[in-house]
């Protein structure tokens, strides 16, 4: 994900926020719906194009891309296109390892920290500006290329730049595009590399490297690191950047020349292509490399710069306290008490995510324990009634098939209970609705307690209940339903109702093993509900032919 956090969410909308944006090309990969585009100035390339005199410096990433057309057929293509010279990119890199081979001999500068990538400039002056000092004084090598340029050719001349993760209004450029640009430019000037001569048309610039390694470090530095290492520390990735900021500007370490890339070359950038493609590409721009110039090839007589300075860039807004500790409080912690930091949503720790999240550039949709928590309160909820919190119907059905199989199995039986209120509609009707609410929650908390851990208790709906008493014969279920049945008697009672006002009638039916097809055990019981009712209610029956006492709701002896 995006290490500063450059990716805004709004609701459905994904957005690139391009001032704190560093163009290091990880949310292009890690997007699934391949949503994330990169592209440059084509408008103004264009121009250039038109005008029929500009230059073009052509990275030598582009053997990879626009294969299997061959490097000269690519800048025949750029002829072609209204450019009128092409340039490799050598020459840049030329300038700068010459830069840096001068400070690399000078031999008391501490700490210094190589500059030529982009992204590891711009994060460090927005997020780490205590090394900003620390930071080498030269420009990358396609600026220091386009000083050259400029300074060999005129002002006048237009300028475009052709790469993997273009340095999009810089200054030096009157243009910046990627590969993928430089494709379109072709197909609406009508051009076709493939169709290219395999020659070059004209006299090329310059392609040979005299002392520079790819990137623009010197050769000579590079073999002498590997006797030198106490001065040359090799880093790679930005999240390499809080050790150094560490060691660097608070425990006062020096640690020579720290060779810090946010990937190992432009090659291994997210945008050169797929990982799994990484030495093929390596393989083929080697392989389209000319060999070494014995004698230097940038013309010393080109007066031009190369240092960079590099001011601190003034820190994105900060969120709002309360809105991140809204956030982590939404997150919670881990088994340990602690926060997550789990690193599942793209950002090293839950506080920067939070952070992230109240400016806007993330989504709590992105957070694993957040939407765990959510699934499992969801499931929790769909579970469980709202108002009397015992078991809903899904849950009755999926237990109640549970325990027909259980039974098939064991030969155990079970018994369920079928309960509805009485003159429910009569204390809605006199009371209120959220005195008929206070009875349900009531109603139900008498069943919980009448019943055992391994029983159900469930809200069938409305004023209805039942019970699923496990390995449980019909004496014994008659024995539950009468200590409920005058459990909720007595509720009315103690919430000031008249005798009488508030009770149930409670129906039973039992899962014979032996005759598993017997029927619907709801349905069976639901019909002794109905018995129940109609010899009086407040009663308890089983079946058809039933006996009970409708003013006190006792079972007879020897019934049930």
């Amino acid at each position: 994900m995006c290490p500063t956090a450059a990716v805004a969410v709004d609701g459905e909308d994904v957005r690139i926020v391009d001032e704190a944006c560093i163009r290091c090309g990880l949310c292009v990969p890690a997007c699934p719906h391949d949503a994330v585009k990169v592209s440059g100035q084509i408008g103004r390339a264009l121009a250039v194009a038109a005008k029929g005199d500009g230059i073009l410096t052509l990275c030598p990433e582009a053997a990879a891309h626009f294969y299997p057309a061959t490097p000269e057929q690519v800048v025949n293509a750029c002829y072609a296109a209204g450019y009128r010279a092409v340039y490799r990119g050598i020459i840049g890199d030329e300038l700068v390892a010459a830069e840096y081979q001068r400070l690399w001999d000078e031999e008391d500068w501490g700490t210094m920290i190589r500059s030529t990538d982009p992204a590891v400039a711009e994060t460090i002056r927005t997020e780490y500006p205590e090394l900003v000092p620390y930071l080498a004084p030269v420009a990358i090598p396609a600026v220091a290329e386009a000083r050259y340029l400029r300074a060999r050719y005129g002002p006048e001349r237009g300028i475009v730049y052709v790469g993997i993760s273009p340095p999009i209004n810089d200054p030096e450029f009157d243009a910046a595009i990627t590969f993928e640009d430089l494709e379109l430019i072709f197909r609406l000037r009508g051009v076709n590399p493939l169709s290219q001569s395999e020659y070059f048309v004209r006299v090329p610039e310059e392609r040979r490297r005299h002392l520079s390694a790819a990137g623009g470090l010197p050769l000579k530095m590079l073999q002498e690191a590997r006797h030198t290492s106490s001065r040359f520390l090799k880093a790679r990735g930005l999240d390499a950047i809080p050790a150094l900021s560490h060691a660097i500007a608070e425990t006062r370490i020096d640690l020579g020349f720290v060779d810090l890339l946010s990937y190992e070359g432009m090659l291994d950038h997210p945008l050169s292509g797929p990982p799994e493609e990484l030495f093929w590409r390596r393989q083929l721009v080697a392989s389209t490399e000319p060999p070494r110039s014995a004698t230097p090839v940038v013309d010393p007589t080109v007066v031009m710069r190369v240092g960079a300075t590099f001011d601190i860039k003034r820190r994105p807004a900060r969120p709002d306290a309360g809105a991140v500790a809204s956030l982590l409080e939404a997150i919670g912690t881990g088994p340990n008490g602690r926060p997550w930091d789990c690193g599942a949503c793209g950002f090293p720790t839950c506080t920067r995510f939070a952070e992230a999240a109240a400016l806007g550039r993330a989504t709590l949709r992105q957070c694993v324990p957040f939407q765990e928590r959510r699934a499992e309160r969801a499931a929790e909820e769909a579970a469980t009634d709202a108002l009397t919190q015992l078991a809903t119907v899904r849950v009755l059905r999926d237990r109640l098939s549970y325990e027909v199989e259980r039974s098939k199995r064991s030969a155990e039986g079970f018994a369920v209970l079928f309960i509805d209120l009485d003159r429910f509609k009569e204390v809605n009707d006199a009371h209120g609705h959220e005195a008929g609410n206070h009875v349900l929650r009531a109603v139900a908390a008498e069943i919980r307690g009448a019943v055992r851990a391994s029983d159900l208790a469930a809200r069938y709906g409305g004023d209805e209940f039942v019970v699923l008493l496990i390995r449980t014969d019909m004496a014994g279920a008659g024995r539950v339903a009468e200590a409920i049945r005058a459990g909720i008697e007595g509720v009315g009672r103690r919430l000031g109702y008249p005798a009488g006002f508030v009770t149930a009638s409670i129906g039973l039916a039992e899962f014979d093993p032996g005759y598993p097809d017997a029927g619907d055990l709801l349905v069976t019981a639901d019909r002794a509900l109905y018995l129940a009712k109609s010899k009086g209610r407040n009663v308890v029956a089983d079946k058809p032919g039933d006996q009970t006492n409708t003013e006190t709701g006792h079972i007879k002896a020897g019934q049930t």
